[in-house]
């Protein structure tokens, strides 16, 4: 494992605890609207196979089950033993059997090749660095007809809006997170990778390089989430 895998690892595993907390407070709670909006747009099937890749606590994994009512098999996969630690908690909690945990890596999938219906990934594809490696990954486990779904946090356009987040995303946001989190490192890092995420346009081109079709993104909150959807032909 290289030392930038060996960095980020660590620190999903030390912000665990406040994690979700987190996410709530930092999004204004938007978090649990944007994978809503990710979980409809994938239109799933019930009974269908279904991968969350970064899957961290679970949420996106409880969304999909209980959007279809239990009626599907779900496969949460994160590198961190401490999110997955805090996610087994919470379907014991909610006594979810269809969703099962696993630590693994994303750029090495221990799963059926097309096999599911639908991959997921919240948040989790600007921390890997080999994205079209990846990328490459989601589609192989995809069964002809399966989609992809991608959420991440990006970066608005120009503007007096662009100029009040970057202020908020790069100088507030990181005392906020490190003050609860009690990590400085983590929430410096978050503003950092996101402005290095590549724009829409070229997310959604190493989409189409990789093979999927019918690629199409959707801004939200002004831009600073971007939800991309691409079907396997």
């Amino acid at each position: 494992m290289n030392k930038e895998l060996d960095f980020v690892k660590g620190m999903f595993d030390r912000i665990a605890p406040k994690y979700d907390f987190l996410n709530r407070l930092l999004s204004m709670r938007q978090d649990t609207v944007w994978r809503s909006q990710m979980v409809k747009a994938s239109a799933l099937q019930k009974k269908s196979h279904v991968l969350d890749i970064a899957c961290g606590t679970g949420d996106v994994a409880l969304e999909v089950s209980s959007n279809l009512k239990g009626q599907s098999q779900i496969i949460g996969l994160d590198f961190s033993f401490g999110m997955l630690k805090l996610g087994q908690q919470k379907l014991v909690k909610k006594q979810n059997k269809n969703i099962f945990l696993l630590n693994a890596d994303a750029l090495h999938l221990p799963v059926k090749p097309n096999f599911f219906d639908a991959v997921f990934i919240a948040f989790g594809i600007r921390n890997i660095m080999d994205r079209q490696k990846a990328i490459n990954e989601f589609y192989g486990a995809l069964k002809k007809g399966g989609r992809l779904a991608v959420l991440e946090l990006t970066t608005p356009g120009k503007g007096i809006f662009r100029s009040l987040y970057l202020l908020y995303f790069q100088k507030i946001l990181p005392i906020i997170g490190s003050f609860f989190s009690k990590d400085n490192a983590a929430y410096s890092y978050l503003p950092d990778s996101v402005l290095k995420f590549p724009s829409p346009e070229n997310f959604s081109k190493i989409m189409k390089d990789t093979g999927f079709k019918q690629i199409r993104f959707k801004q939200m909150s002004f831009g600073i989430v971007t939800l991309f959807i691409g079907i396997k032909p």
